[in-house]
C-alpha cells in the first residue's frame, strides 16, 4: 500500500500499476520533500516515526507513468500516460510562451507569476513571511509566484454586501446586474484617491491583516470612486507582494492577463495595466487541461 494524490490514483489505476509515482509538482506541496534532489526527506520524517514505506516514489515533471492497461471509456489499451502534474503549473504553462513572460491571473484569487532563471535553486529553509514562494516547474526549473487569497472574490463580495443593504431597504437587483452597474459607475471615474486594502482573508505569510478604506471624504464615497479603488486595490496588493521591479529585474517583457475576473471587467483590466511598466496582453483564459495536453505534446 501506498499514499498519493487522488490524481495519482487514477494514474495508477489507468496504467493497472501495483504501486504509485509522484511527480515533484505534486510531491512538494505535500512537503517534506527537497525539490532539488526530487527526493522525500526521508531521514526527518524517519525520525518523527512517519511510515516512510507509504511515500510513492518520485519522478520526474512531465514524464510518462505508464500506459492504459485496457481500454477505457473510448480511450484505446497501450495509451500513453503522464505521471500526474500540478494544477497551477500546467495552468502556467498554457498562457507562459515564453520565458520571459509573466502571468497575472485573477480569478476568484489572484496569482502572478514569472519563470526563474534555469540554473536558480530555492533555499532550503523557506521564508514563511516572504509573499514569494517558489513553485518546481518543468526540467527542473522554478517560478517564483506571488499567491494572494484575495482577488475576484474582493469585488464578489463588494457586491453582496450592497445586494444585502439592498434587500435590507426592501430593493430587489440582481448580483449580476449590480456587478454590471458597478462597472459602469467606475468607467466613469478616471482614478480615486479614495484608498482600499483589500486583503479581507489576510494573505498566507500574512494571517492577520485585514481589509481597510481610508482616505474618505464626502466628494469620493461614490460607487465609481468605491469601485475603481477595490480594484486598484486588488492590484495594489499583488503588486506588493510582487513588485514589478522584481519582473524588470529577472528580464520579464510582458505580462499575461488572465482570468475570469479579469475578462468581465474592465475597470479591473485598466488597472492591471496602470500597475505595471509593462505591456499586459490578454490571451485565453489559463486552463490546467490544456496546459497538460501542451506538456504531454511537446514531450511525445
Amino acid at each position: 500500500m501506498v499514499a498519493g494524490t487522488i490524481h495519482d490514483y487514477v494514474v495508477s489505476m489507468l496504467c493497472g500499476l501495483e504501486s504509485c509515482v509522484m511527480t515533484g509538482q505534486n510531491a512538494a506541496s505535500w512537503g517534506y520533500f527537497n525539490t532539488a534532489t526530487n527526493q522525500w526527506n526521508i531521514d526527518i520524517l524517519k525520525d518523527a516515526g512517519f511510515p516512510v514505506h507509504l511515500l510513492p516514489e518520485c519522478v520526474p515533471s512531465g514524464c510518462m507513468a505508464g500506459q492504459t492497461c485496457c481500454e477505457w471509456h473510448g480511450v484505446p489499451a497501450n495509451t500513453p500516460v503522464g505521471a500526474a502534474l500540478g494544477d497551477f503549473q500546467c495552468s502556467v504553462y498554457s498562457c507562459m510562451t515564453d520565458r520571459t513572460d509573466a502571468v497575472l491571473n485573477i480569478s476568484t484569487s489572484a496569482q502572478l507569476t514569472y519563470a526563474m532563471p534555469l540554473d536558480f535553486t530555492p533555499p532550503n529553509i523557506p521564508d514563511p513571511s516572504s509573499s514569494i514562494s517558489y513553485f518546481p516547474y518543468f526540467d527542473g526549473s522554478y517560478l517564483a509566484v506571488a499567491a494572494s487569497l484575495n482577488g475576484g472574490n474582493v469585488m464578489a463580495t463588494l457586491v453582496g454586501m450592497l445586494s444585502g443593504w439592498m434587500n435590507e431597504l426592501e430593493v430587489e437587483v440582481s448580483d449580476s446586474s449590480l456587478y454590471e452597474k458597478l462597472i459602469r459607475c467606475a468607467l466613469g471615474v478616471d482614478s480615486s484617491d479614495l484608498r482600499v486594502s483589500p486583503t479581507i482573508l489576510g494573505e498566507r505569510h500574512d494571517l492577520l491583516s485585514l481589509g481597510q478604506v481610508s482616505n474618505i471624504h464626502p466628494s469620493n464615497l461614490s460607487l465609481g470612486h468605491m469601485t475603481r479603488a477595490v480594484c486598484r486595490g486588488v492590484l495594489d496588493n499583488i503588486t506588493s507582494m510582487m513588485h514589478p521591479v522584481f519582473l524588470l529585474e529577472a528580464g520579464v517583457q510582458r505580462i499575461m492577463g488572465s482570468g475570469s475576473a479579469l475578462s468581465r471587467n474592465a475597470v479591473l483590466r485598466q488597472e492591471a495595466e496602470r500597475a505595471f511598466p509593462l505591456p499586459v496582453e490578454y490571451g485565453q483564459d489559463v486552463d490546467s487541461a490544456v496546459g497538460v495536453a501542451i506538456v504531454f505534446h511537446d514531450r511525445m
